[in-house]
């Protein structure tokens, strides 16, 4: 499992432009069952996505694929986590 921090930089003004492409991707995320969660980091400081069913490699190159990252509006940081305790509700993760 995986969080995915996508934290804005310099080039942040640029965002509103890509955000239609930005959103495809994140869409794209959950329509194969990679993505669990996404939403914003607050105060405006970007966004952070739950990933899982996929290994770190494949994951790092589907970011690439992110608009916000090929125009460098984010930097991205890649969490892994391997889950060894969980609320029964995402007992899922574990496997």
């Amino acid at each position: 499992m995986f969080v995915v921090t996508l934290k804005f930089s310099a080039n942040k003004a640029k965002a509103p432009a890509l955000m239609e492409g930005h959103n495809a991707w994140i869409r794209r995320g959950f329509d194969e069952g990679i993505f669990l969660l996404s939403g914003s980091t607050q105060p405006s400081a970007g966004g952070a996505v739950l990933a899982h069913n996929i290994s770190r490699t494949d994951l790092e190159i589907r970011v690439q694929d992110d608009p916000f990252v090929v125009e460098d509006v984010v930097t991205v940081e890649i969490l892994e986590i391997t889950p060894g305790r969980t609320d029964e509700r995402l007992a899922f993760l574990k496997a």
